[in-house]
């Protein structure tokens, strides 16, 4: 192999969101993941939202408010 074409190889420390952490070789020294193999419901086998972004909450709410016309009786509308 040439020299100085290859990034360097190194020890990596993974850190999960859940608090879970790992050795693994990278080319990084350091990873931060939002999920692992010790969080994530295919290999725990529990159901789990992954929502980082609060995407679940905003939809329940606005769902709660019933401020979607097409959950609104028809009554009211005019044609």
């Amino acid at each position: 192999m040439k020299d100085g074409t290859h990034p360097n190889y190194h020890q990596t420390k993974v850190t999960c969101g859940c608090g879970n952490s790992f050795t693994t070789g990278s080319t990084r020294k350091e990873l931060k993941v939002d999920i692992c193999s010790a969080c994530h419901p295919f290999y725990t086998g529990k159901l789990k939202y992954v929502d980082t972004a609060g995407r679940i909450e905003k939809f329940q709410s606005k769902f709660a408010a019933g401020s979607y016309a097409s959950l609104q009786s028809k009554k009211g509308k005019k044609k």
